[in-house]
């Protein structure tokens, strides 16, 4: 019966262990987001892509380009999932530039400009290993 317990509490041991280490490597940031003005329609991104305002995109000072992140609104907790392909935003004071769509998405309202948000971006979610890697960087930072 020991041997039992102990291979059980073994691999319940592991299995935690591994949830908590991919946890350790989200990048999380909280802030303002702010929405991409409309003259940047069109205008060539970091990533070389035309800014899309149908897109889900954003532009982020700490995730790398083509990083998949997940922003919530904190007033009134929309989420929307985006694709970062440019740097910035240029105020300092703001963590992420959202296009119209995912400012939508979010329920961030042009008069009001900006939202408190959480950004997140976990390496298991990223489309290739040397975006996990970053996504493990930045959370490091």
């Amino acid at each position: 019966m020991r041997p039992f317990i102990f291979a059980i509490a073994a691999a319940w041991l592991c299995w935690s262990s591994d949830v908590s280490a991919q946890d350790k490597g989200t990048a999380e940031q909280h802030g303002k987001a702010s929405v991409y003005s409309d003259r940047l329609q069109g205008k060539k991104t970091a990533s070389g892509a035309r800014m899309d305002q149908s897109a889900m995109t954003a532009a982020s000072r700490k995730l790398p380009l083509g990083a998949k992140a997940k922003v919530t609104n904190l007033k009134t907790g929309k989420t929307a999932d985006v694709k970062i392909n440019d740097g910035g935003p240029v105020p300092k004071e703001r963590v992420i530039d959202v296009s119209k769509k995912a400012a939508d998405q979010l329920g961030i309202k042009k008069e009001e400009g900006l939202a408190p948000v959480k950004v997140e971006a976990k390496p298991a979610d990223q489309p290739t290993p040397q975006l996990r890697e970053k996504v493990e960087q930045a959370a490091r930072h």
